[in-house]
Formats: C-alpha cells, sequence, structure tokens
C-alpha cells in the first residue's frame, strides 16, 4: 500500500521515541523463564517499545488464553484468527513462573476468546487463583477483553480477587469504529463501571496520536472517571505495520504532561502519560500509589 506525503513524513519519529536498549543478566533471566515455561506475553506480541526495560526489571505482562486473537483491530500486533484449545496447565505455569521470577506485582493480559462459550472467563479465574495460592503476598493486576459486557463473565473473574482490573477504552468515541473491529465506546464504559462498582480497583488506557483532538482526550477521561477509573494511562499509538491504522500525529511530551495534570484535576487518583508509556508500564508504582491512599 503506498504512503502519503503525511505518512511519509510521519514515519521519521522524533527522538522522543527513541529506545533506549536493555540487555541485562536479569532481561536474560526473564527471557529464559518466559522461554521455558511457554509463555506468551503481550511485551512481544504487542511489540511493546518497553520489553527490555521491563525485562530487566524482571517485569512482564502475562498473556494467557493463547496467542491469536478472534477480533482483529486495525492497531494491534497481536496476532488474529482462528485460536488454538485452552491450555489447562496455563494458569499452573504461569504462577511457578511468577515464584521463580520473584515479582510482588503480576500483570495479566489475555487475548479476546469470542470463541468460547464464557470467553475465557473462568480461564482466567483459574490463574488469579493458581498465582494466589503460590504467591499469596503478590498483588495481581488483570487487562481483561470486554466480554461483551457480559456481567456475568466479567464477576467469574473479579470473583477470583485480583487487587486491580483493568479494561482500555484505547481512543476516543469518535476513532473508536475506525480502528477496533468489534469492541464499542459504551460497552468498554459500561465494563469499567461494572468493574469499578464491585469495589475492584478499575483501570484504563487509551492512545493518542489516531487523529483525536484535545477536546476528544479530555471528553475520554471525563468519561472514564465518571466510570469510576481510578487509574489511566495515556501513550503514543505507534504503527505495527503498513497495514495497521496510520500515525496521525507524533504528541510531544509537554502534551503529555499537560494531559496527565488534566487527568488528575479529573479526580483520578494515578495517571502515567508519556510517549512510550503502555497499559502495564511501571504497573507496580501505580499499585504502589494507590494503596498508600
Amino acid at each position: 500500500m503506498p504512503k502519503s506525503h503525511g505518512e511519509v513524513e510521519l514515519s521519521r519519529k522524533p527522538d522522543w521515541l527513541k529506545i533506549r536498549l536493555h540487555r541485562t543478566a536479569e532481561y536474560a533471566q526473564v527471557r529464559h523463564i518466559v522461554d521455558e515455561h511457554s509463555l506468551h506475553t503481550i511485551c512481544s506480541s504487542g511489540r511493546c517499545p518497553n520489553q527490555a526495560e521491563c525485562w530487566s526489571r524482571r517485569t512482564a505482562t502475562f498473556m494467557i488464553a493463547g496467542g491469536i486473537c478472534t477480533r482483529n483491530c486495525r492497531f494491534c500486533a497481536t496476532q488474529s484468527g482462528r485460536p488454538l484449545p485452552l491450555d489447562k496447565q496455563e494458569p499452573e505455569r504461569v504462577a511457578e513462573s511468577v515464584s521463580l521470577m520473584g515479582l510482588r506485582h503480576v500483570v495479566l493480559t489475555s487475548v479476546t476468546r469470542d470463541d468460547l462459550p464464557d470467553g475465557g472467563a473462568g480461564h482466567w479465574a483459574a490463574t488469579v487463583e493458581a498465582i494466589r495460592r503460590r504467591n499469596p503476598e503478590a498483588t495481581i493486576e488483570l487487562l481483561i477483553p470486554d466480554f461483551d459486557a457480559r456481567a456475568e463473565l466479567i464477576d467469574t473473574v473479579l470473583a477470583a480477587k485480583p487487587d486491580i482490573v483493568g479494561h482500555n477504552i484505547e481512543t476516543v468515541e469518535r476513532l473508536t469504529p475506525l480502528v477496533r473491529s468489534r469492541a464499542r465506546y459504551a460497552t468498554s464504559l459500561a465494563v469499567l463501571k461494572h468493574i469499578a462498582d464491585s469495589g475492584a480497583t478499575a483501570k484504563s488506557g487509551m492512545m493518542v496520536g489516531l487523529g483525536e483532538d484535545d477536546e476528544e482526550v479530555l471528553r475520554t477521561l471525563h468519561d472514564l472517571r465518571q466510570a469510576g477509573v481510578r487509574i489511566v494511562t495515556i501513550g503514543q499509538y505507534l504503527r505495527p505495520s503498513p497495514e495497521h491504522y496510520p500515525v496521525a500525529a507524533y504528541i510531544s511530551p509537554e502534551k503529555f504532561e499537560r494531559y496527565r495534570r488534566e487527568a488528575l484535576d479529573a479526580g483520578f487518583d494515578h495517571c502515567a502519560s508519556g510517549p512510550l508509556v503502555r497499559s502495564s508500564y511501571m504497573a507496580d508504582e501505580a499499585a504502589r500509589s494507590i494503596a498508600r491512599r
């Protein structure tokens, strides 16, 4: 697909998006554990720019329920298609890996499994419970799919008592139909409100640089806060390949700082906002910040 003149210009990333490489002994240990236990991580499948840094800090976001998603969102690098059956041994393998890594804060996400009657909710609960048994002192954070806002499925996950439950709004309402394949803005807000109303700490994240304006970003922050979200992340959208949705703008660090201040003024307990921020980036710090309140 040929690029427009504007896309050619945007392919030249600004200096603030340059990634510092980390290749430490800790990075190698995390890589070994992930490979040895046949684990999926969103760090790899999502081509996260912070993978080397986070793995060097001995943190990783485990992606459960396989590596193939039933949805095909235009911003996401995760493979889409027909998933394999669930691996019933995965919960215990993840729990063992958490022990080997010595994690005090665990982050789990998953592909969306619309092919399963329960959307994978039971597998989510089993993984949380397995981690709890082996790692009773660890805090557990989830980044769940929308489960089509089916309350009984969300409740299955919540019954396992995770400490923080996130679901990403991803982008502003106007752009949602353009970049998300099945998810709806109102559906995501309903999921987040259900999480918050349950008493769990609700978290969400959004990307900027897709063509939204400042007013839309602030309106989205308002909607998230009204839904009961306490933690929010804001990061730069980076196009995974030429087949994905194009980048409309590279947002400056100064504007990210302005968004952070606006979020805190709107009543969020914690906001991570920056060009390379992703949903689980420095999630342990956000958890500690919430715990101190």
